[in-house]
């Protein structure tokens, strides 16, 4: 799913770690017994966690996670900008425009932590029971867990949820509550989920991640509609004022019903945090530069190497940092619509790819700081490696007469060497491809010109792509460059009205069924799903249908690395480059823990500090 400046530990929220678990999902078969934390669970048994893969980290008496600081200091205000605008509050539907920041004020079952790839913690579900092929859950609500008018979470709440998401959600999320078979309400805090035909086992976790909507609040109010009145939640914040696409401020619940919980120990710092509204990001840098807001998350590494010149941050009031962390980095490419004939070769994909000038682009747009992307889950353990080995070696020659020879060999590398020697070998693979080289045209059999749009929805990536369609008019290419607003860019995405389109996709450290979604066959031909590429490959809807189907970690790395080689192989798009590295600047005020997790900065541990005031 998409991902605000400020991704999200619960949905919209602050962290920088990653919102990556609702992404589409399509059906797969239904799974077998296989979930290593689960072989000694028996019937009546709650669990204290469910992990996707092997068991939680912590253990049910754990007291804190990791990553926080459980002495961090309660108070202060959190300042935070947004670009954009806003003009509702419910942020349970998909009508509208929500504010940044809603989901602080709304409590799931169970929560999502950032040192392990996918594992879920009791929140207002104290426990789970599920059995070893995971199609049926048992809930066991927190007797404690309670709205912010005091009223008990029950039972009948969760159904609720669940009915009024599978009926008004987003479609990612009805698709996986569509999954349920039945629902059974065993007593006020007890509820269980059947799941039919068609659940995998990342079903309970999406599952698990649902909101608990309070029914004595919506049964009063419609929930299919836009609000600018704040809705009644449960969460650690709640919304004190609003101006509608303006500004929003959360204050602090002091007697918050889970604060103690030890997932939650050490988080929720501030007192208020204020999200304010800019028209562009350029405005709002400005303002960060006059200290009206704390936290700045940069993904402009030029702007981070030209535009941080202001006296705050020499004199150290403003900290600017580059905190490495290790999930798969944003996925941004110059995609290929390959359901374009232009592109249906892939010998024409690989030839424009050898015309890539990423070095000169590097040095030149980012002082040759960032590295360029060579793998779908890059800067993470789950991309291809060298030569295929072992299991993986095992996955794909189960393939071995629909696969390219080149796939068994080494992962993909970016091209290499002169420019002069790249253009001989990217006309050298179109001449096999059809094209040829004449009168400073490139041209097909039929004397056609080879010629199309890059599609953009940035200044940023305007500038690449600009570059990149001056070095393709030397082997007669010609590139028009269009950047257009966000509207008209989302409506072309859904559409696939594009020859190609710089954009991205996002990965987990538990890749699942947003796989199938993203290069799947059967996605390639619906509308708004994200297979940008248009991929139908039968060996690539293999791969990606059975890593949601893993029965340990290692199977899942071994199938993703698979899946990673054969579409670099297959170039479906031509990568752009990625950091590593979070980059983010803030007030010397506010501190955050020393430990950083695998997903990254999670603000939701920071607090601040104000120095003491000097004697008089």
């Amino acid at each position: 799913m998409g991902a605000s400046p400020l991704h999200h530990l619960r949905k919209g929220a602050l962290t920088i770690a990653a919102a990556f678990v609702l992404s589409a999902f399509l059906s797969a078969a239904a799974s077998q017994a296989f979930v290593p934390e689960l072989a000694a669970a028996k019937a009546g048994q709650g669990l204290h966690a469910l992990a996707m893969h092997g068991a939680p980290k912590y253990p049910p008496d754990f007291t804190n996670l990791e990553y926080i600081n459980p002495d961090a200091p309660k108070g202060g205000v959190l300042r935070m900008a947004k670009t954009g605008s806003f003009d509702t509050l419910n942020h349970h539907i998909i009508m509208g425009t929500a504010a940044e920041g809603l989901a602080m004020t709304s409590d799931q079952l169970m929560q999502r932590v950032w040192d392990e790839p996918f594992t879920l913690y009791g929140l207002v579900a104290g426990s789970a029971e599920i059995p070893e092929d995971r199609s049926w859950v048992v809930y066991r609500l927190r007797p404690e867990a309670r709205f912010h008018d005091g009223t008990p979470m029950t039972a009948e709440d969760v159904k609720f949820s669940y009915e009024t998401y599978l009926k008004h959600g987003h479609p990612v999320r009805r698709r996986v509550y569509g999954l349920v078979s039945h629902v059974t309400i065993i007593d006020d805090r007890t509820i269980r989920f059947d799941f039919g035909a068609g659940y995998d086992p990342e079903t309970v976790m999406i599952l698990s991640l649902m909101n608990v909507l309070p029914k004595h609040y919506w049964q009063k109010h419609d929930i299919t509609k836009t609000t600018l009145t704040p809705p009644l939640g449960s969460g650690p914040y709640k919304i004190t004022s609003v101006d509608a696409g303006r500004r929003i401020v959360y204050e602090r619940v002091k007697d918050y019903w889970a604060k103690d919980l030890p997932v939650n120990r050490g988080h929720y710092n501030f007192d208020t945090i204020i999200y304010s509204y800019f028209r562009d990001d350029d405005i709002a840098l400005q303002s960060f530069k006059a200290g009206e807001y704390d936290i700045r998350r940069e993904y402009d590494v030029t702007k981070w190497n030209g535009a941080y010149d202001f006296r705050a941050l020499e004199d150290g009031r403003v900290i600017k940092e580059e905190i490495p962390h290790g999930r798969p980095e944003w996925l941004r490419a110059m995609v290929f619509n390959t359901r374009r004939p232009v592109f249906a070769d892939a010998r024409v994909r690989e030839a424009l790819d050898q015309m890539f000038n990423h070095e000169w682009l590097n040095s030149t747009l980012y002082g040759g700081k960032m590295r360029r992307i060579e793998s779908v889950f890059a800067n993470s353990e789950l991309a291809a490696r060298d030569k295929p080995v072992g299991e993986e070696m095992a996955v794909l020659e189960q393939y071995k007469d629909k696969l390219s020879p080149r796939v068994f060999g080494a992962a993909y590398k970016s091209p290499s060497g002169h420019m002069r020697d790249r253009q001989r070998r990217a006309l050298t693979l179109l001449r096999e491809a059809g094209w040829a080289y004449k009168d400073q045209r490139l041209v097909n059999a039929e004397g056609r010109a080879m010629q199309f749009e890059i599609l953009g929805g940035s200044k940023a990536d305007e500038k690449i792509a600009l570059e990149f369609a001056r070095t393709l008019r030397r082997i007669g290419i010609e590139v028009n460059v269009r950047t257009v607003d966000s509207a008209q860019f989302a409506g072309r995405l859904d559409n696939f009205d594009y020859d190609m389109v710089t954009y991205r996709w996002i990965n987990s450290l538990s890749p699942g069924n947003e796989q199938m979604n993203y290069w799947g066959s059967q996605a390639a031909k619906q509308k708004g799903s994200r297979n940008y590429a248009g991929v139908r490959d039968d060996v690539v809807d293999a791969l990606a249908d059975s890593i949601a189907r893993t029965r340990e970690r290692s199977q899942l790395v071994t199938r993703a690395r698979a899946l990673d080689r054969v579409l670099m192989h297959g170039y479906y798009m031509i990568p752009l480059f990625y950091a590593g590295t979070d980059m983010v600047a803030r007030n010397a005020e506010v501190k955050r823990p020393e430990t950083t997790p695998v997903y990254g900065v999670v603000l939701e541990s920071w607090w601040r500090e104000t120095p003491p005031k000097t004697a008089p």
